[in-house]
């Protein structure tokens, strides 16, 4: 990525929160500083990871920082080596109390708040980034068909995540990435159902939704689905939501807006009646976190750019009798999107 330090009236940026050390290093670690300017690039940590973060070597200069020393004094001297006047910090990560001191060392230089900037940076993927989530994607896959065909009535909404958790780091999965929604039957109404030991009946409506990572990138996919026949009303939500989805899907692409692609589905499911049952947006960005940038929501100006990741997840939830929502990721281009997911959306198996 490029950093236009002259648009943010900057001489140098720093990163302190874990991903954002990770998305300008490429390197995890608990703890860590990143300093960049347009001549030189400076990572700061501790023991722990000094000798693993020789791989950066040829990139970053490597400062240790030993027991007792305080980060803001460590920066202050690396500013000062630097010539660095004018510095880009993440306003949003900080607390009050640590910006406090954050502020108070680095009183001799001008400090500006660019998580955002940050945040727009790391929304447009890079090939590379891409080509991680894809991998993602294929071991979620993977993971998600063997434990669909195991699912049996019986079998309680904890036992079925564990399984997901299981299978997916079988499939090569470094991690999840976020706790994996498990939903039966009125369970499947609430969006962010948390799993519980109620168990499957037949014919209830499952709802899965859960994503994994791959060399630090995240994937995301829900598959709504019954082991038998579901309720009449619930085969009419589902049309509607994949119908709701296959449009949106065939119409989103590069310069429209979050709320523009929002309202290709919104607008579906309220001509058919449900637009009180979908709570949330459309969808998401999706990176090294869940959840990023761009929004792409009902009151989203953000402006869907080539190369972003998001994803588009319609849904309609009926308290008491279950809910319904299906889930791909998607990277946007010019002339549409390419589906990064590729996995089945039959409702009765």
């Amino acid at each position: 990525m490029k950093i236009d330090f002259e648009k943010n009236k900057v001489d140098a940026i720093i990163a302190q929160s874990p991903e954002n050390r990770f998305y300008f290093t490429d390197f995890s670690s608990s703890f860590g500083c990143v300093i960049l300017t347009d001549k030189e690039k400076v990572f700061i940590t501790d023991s722990r990871y000094v000798e693993a973060a020789q791989v950066l070597s040829e990139q970053f200069r490597i400062v240790s920082m030993k027991s007792g020393e305080k980060m803001h004094e460590l920066l202050a001297t690396e500013f000062r080596r630097l010539g660095v006047e004018s510095i880009g910090y993440e306003d949003s990560f900080l607390a009050v109390n640590t910006f406090k001191t954050f502020k108070d060392g680095l009183k001799d230089f001008k400090l500006k708040g660019i998580s955002d900037y940050i945040s727009e940076l790391r929304s447009v993927k890079t090939e590379e980034e891409r080509l991680r989530m894809s991998t993602a994607q294929e071991i979620a896959e993977e993971a998600f068909s063997k434990v669909r065909g195991n699912i049996k009535v019986g079998m309680s909404e904890k036992e079925v995540y564990a399984e997901l958790i299981w299978e997916s780091l079988r499939a090569g999965a470094e991690g999840m990435s976020f706790d994996p929604i498990v939903a039966y039957g009125e369970n499947s109404a609430k969006p962010h159902h948390k799993p519980s030991d109620r168990r499957l009946e037949k014919n209830d409506i499952i709802l899965i939704d859960f994503g994994v990572k791959h060399k630090g990138y995240c994937s995301d996919m829900t598959r709504t689905f019954s082991i038998g026949n579901v309720a009449n009303e619930l085969k009419v939500i589902y049309d509607v939501v994949l119908k709701s989805q296959e449009y949106a899907l065939k119409h989103i692409k590069a310069g429209m807006t979050g709320h523009e692609a929002d309202a290709l589905a919104r607008e579906y499911i309220k001509a058919n009646g449900y637009g009180e049952k979908f709570g949330h947006s459309l969808g998401h960005g999706i990176g090294i976190n869940v959840h990023e940038m761009p929004r792409v929501a009902e009151k989203s100006k953000c402006v869907l750019k080539e190369g972003m990741v998001i994803t588009c997840e319609p849904g309609i939830y009926l308290e008491g009798l279950g809910g319904v929502r299906i889930e791909d990721m998607l990277t946007v281009t010019e002339s549409g999107i390419i589906n990064m997911t590729y996995f089945d959306k039959i409702l009765e198996l």
